[in-house]
Formats: C-alpha cells, sequence, structure tokens
C-alpha cells in the first residue's frame, strides 16, 4: 500500500484457516470490505491487503498460519496483511511481530477489519484489537455464500465445555446465538440470492438458544419452512445435544439433508472422561443407531482424536475397536495436539510422536475402509445430486448428492450450475472419494 491509496481503489486476497464458521466469516468480511469499495483480486493481481482468517486447534495450526504470513509477505511486499480468528486472539503478539502484519484483530472483531483499515490507512501505525475472552459476549451475525453453491449460516458462537485438550472457549469466549427470527431472515435473503443450500455453523450448535427458551430444534423447525432453500446442512454437532427429537425431524422435514457430522473424539470411556467430554460410548452408540433406524441412507462423518495423554495402547485398541463397530460413513482422524493453557497438560501418560503417528495412520485406514463400504451401497442407485460449476478446465460438473457423497456427473454441462438433478450413480473412486455418475 502507498501514501496514494484510497479505500475505492484497493484489492483483497482473502485467505481462511479451519472451520467452516471461519470460512462463513471471512466471506462476510469481504461483503462488508467489497460495501466499502474494496474489491476482491482478481487472477496475475497484486493486492493491496491480504486478509488472514486463522485458526489454533493444533500447533500444527498455529505453525501453517504462521507460514502462510511469512509467504504472504514474501510474495507481496507492500500489502498489508490483515489477521483474524483464534491463533490472532491466543497469540496477538506473536502474530504482531510477523512481517508485513498490519492490523490484528481478536476472534470477536473481525467485522470490524473495514473500520481498523480506515484508521491504517490514515496514520500507517500497525493496529492490535483483542480484548479478553471472557469479555467475548456479542453474537456477530454472518450468513455468506462460499465459494460454491452453498451459502453459510452462523447460528451460534463460543462454547462452555471447556474440555481438557481445547482452546476453543479462551479464543471464542462463552456461548451465544442469535435470534429464530434473525436467523430466518437471513435464510430467506440466501433464497432471494439463488441460495440453494445452507449449511449451518457455529461452534457447539447444539447449545443454540442457552439462556433463553428456545433451542436448536425449534431454529430447524423455523428454518425448514423457508421458502427456496431446497437443502440444509448441521455441520457439526456434539453428540449428547444430537437428541432423538432432531434425528426424527431431519428424517422427516422437508429440506433437512440426511448428513450428520458428530464429534466421537475417543472410543474409550477412560479417555473420554479425561478429555472431560459430556458422554460416553454407550451413548454415542445409540446416537448412531437411531440415525442409521430413521435414515439408513445417511452419512454420518466422526471427528476422532488419537494419541491424547492418558491414551494407552490397551485404551487406544478399544477406541478402535469401538470405531470400527459403529455404522458410520467417514472419519476425520487428527493427532493431539499440546495447547497452552488446558488441563491436559496435567496429566501423566504421554504419547510420543512416533505412536501418535502410527495412531492415526490405523484410523486412517479404518477411514477410508468406511468410506468405501458406505459409498458402494449407492452403485446402481439414483440420489439427487446439487451441482456445482467445475473445479479446474476440463473436469466434469460434480456436486453433492443428498447424502453428502461427491459425484461427478458426465454429461452435464454448465447450464446445471447450483440445480439439482437425479444421478444414477455408476461407479466408486475410493481413492479421491469421489464417485461418478449420468443424468437419469
Amino acid at each position: 500500500m502507498t501514501d496514494a491509496d484510497s479505500f475505492d481503489n484497493l484489492k483483497a486476497l482473502y485467505h481462511t484457516f479451519g472451520c467452516k464458521l471461519n470460512f462463513a466469516e471471512t466471506s462476510t468480511i469481504a461483503r462488508t470490505l467489497a460495501e466499502r469499495g474494496i474489491r476482491r483480486v482478481s487472477g496475475g493481481e497484486t493486492p493491496d491487503i491480504v486478509v488472514v482468517n486463522t485458526c489454533s486447534v493444533t500447533e500444527e495450526a498455529d505453525k501453517k498460519c504462521r507460514q502462510t504470513i511469512r509467504s504472504f509477505h514474501k510474495r507481496y511486499p507492500d500489502a498489508a496483511i490483515l489477521v483474524t480468528g483464534c491463533y490472532a486472539q491466543l497469540k496477538s503478539d506473536e502474530v504482531a511481530s510477523l512481517p508485513g502484519v498490519a492490523i490484528v484483530a481478536g476472534a470477536d472483531r473481525k467485522m470490524d477489519l473495514a473500520d481498523f483499515l480506515d484508521r491504517y490507512i490514515a496514520d500507517r501505525r500497525p493496529i492490535t484489537e483483542v480484548g479478553p475472552s471472557k469479555d467475548i459476549r456479542d453474537f456477530r451475525p454472518s450468513c455468506s455464500r462460499g465459494d460454491r453453491t452453498r451459502y453459510f449460516l452462523k447460528v451460534q458462537d463460543g462454547c462452555d465445555y471447556w474440555c481438557t485438550y481445547c482452546t476453543i472457549p479462551m479464543a471464542r469466549g462463552r456461548s451465544r446465538s442469535g435470534t429464530i427470527d434473525s436467523l430466518v431472515a437471513q435464510a430467506a435473503r440466501a433464497a432471494a440470492e439463488g441460495g440453494r443450500e445452507i449449511v449451518i455453523t457455529g461452534v457447539n450448535i447444539g447449545d443454540f438458544g442457552k439462556g433463553r427458551d428456545d433451542c436448536f430444534l425449534d431454529l430447524i423447525r423455523e428454518l425448514d419452512r423457508v421458502e427456496g432453500i431446497d437443502r440444509y446442512r448441521i455441520s457439526s454437532i456434539e453428540p449428547n445435544l444430537l437428541t432423538d427429537e432432531i434425528i426424527d425431524f431431519v428424517a422427516s422435514s422437508r429440506a433437512f439433508m440426511p448428513h450428520f457430522h458428530i464429534p466421537l473424539q475417543s472410543g474409550n470411556d477412560d479417555v473420554l472422561r479425561l478429555m472431560h467430554r459430556h458422554y460416553d460410548t454407550a451413548l454415542f452408540a445409540r446416537r448412531i443407531a437411531h440415525v442409521r433406524e430413521a435414515m439408513p441412507h445417511a452419512f454420518i462423518g466422526v471427528d476422532l482424536m488419537v494419541g491424547t495423554r492418558g491414551e494407552t495402547p490397551e485404551r487406544f485398541e478399544s477406541s478402535r475397536a469401538f470405531v470400527d463397530s459403529l455404522d458410520i460413513s467417514r472419519l476425520h482422524v487428527f493427532p493431539y495436539s499440546e495447547r497452552p493453557g488446558t488441563k491436559a497438560l496435567q496429566l501423566d501418560q504421554i504419547v510420543t510422536q512416533h505412536d501418535k503417528h502410527a495412531r492415526t495412520s490405523v484410523m486412517l485406514a479404518l477411514s477410508e475402509a468406511k468410506w468405501a463400504g458406505f459409498a458402494g451401497r449407492f452403485v446402481g442407485t439414483v440420489r439427487p445430486v446439487l451441482l456445482e460449476h467445475p473445479r479446474g478446465e476440463g473436469r466434469p460438473m460434480a456436486g453433492f448428492t443428498d447424502n453428502y457423497l461427491r459425484v461427478e456427473v458426465d454429461g452435464a454441462d454448465a447450464s446445471l450450475d447450483n440445480k439439482i438433478i437425479d444421478v444414477r450413480i455408476d461407479s466408486v473412486d475410493a481413492a479421491s472419494e469421489t464417485l461418478t455418475g449420468t443424468p437419469a
């Protein structure tokens, strides 16, 4: 950026790490800056501003954020780098010291970046605006289109669970949520803009309405009535908050898809207690069984952590056996990472990096087998697919089935972008976790 720059001719590049909630908020940041005259950079252009929305779920996430910020400064030395998100909230001084960083905004100040940038342009002094996590209590709405066909609707933020391995409550603050009326209005606006599918996002969305008389079930009942939205997906919901009533509603609803993402973290009850999770394996197994009974075709993704402190070889084997027994579709496996300020650091029985890697490999192989077995059930069947423009030149149109299987559709053209068509599933490519099909 030079002294001659003005808001009206600035170009911005956006980079997001982490969860779907972060992606939703980045889209809202981009829209807010666009309203101030800052346009998204086009191919081959040099940005004046780089916005990095960070994650801090693991030490590896912190490392990737640092590397990316340094890389952006090296590639665009004259650009002002604006950093926000969980890493910025938890380690603001470290972020501010990185080369090229002009603005550091805490997790609850993301939507104020335009105002911070105004101040920065005026006096060219670095800005750090990060308040204590305990003071993060306001709900900042976000409903934005991603880079493809889906909209992301933020319904809740923050977390009160304080699992022993997790820094999210420190980064995101207390649990809070929007009002049902305001969220329904945002969904209606997405429909008016041509949106067909909305992903419901948040940190702990099953906690929606905490401290009020309404709850998550009330919210999804009202969202289901919004005309024009054909599909909703629940991004992730804790097993103790995924009630039988929610499962039954999704099974009978007009627009909620047969798709759940349910964090397990460990399939061993001793480890779950050490993690301070709010359920045991018996409850988790009942939830999976209920989903399968109500929606045999539902996609069920599961988060799983390996190598946490206290996970002895015997407890890991117990976890592996439990996961193997579940009729699920896919695992999201990640190794435990030491996080400053968490209670897990007080536990003994540390797992070596070698064992973490080995255990991750075991669970990833199990995930591949689960996915292949689930996807293989649908070869020869017809599923509705929401098509989106190809991811690369020469690639076929592709999209996701109602039950979240990615399908490349031969014979479909660009005129079908953002349209739902019936597709006959012909084959499965387990290596890429992609199916192929033809219009039915």
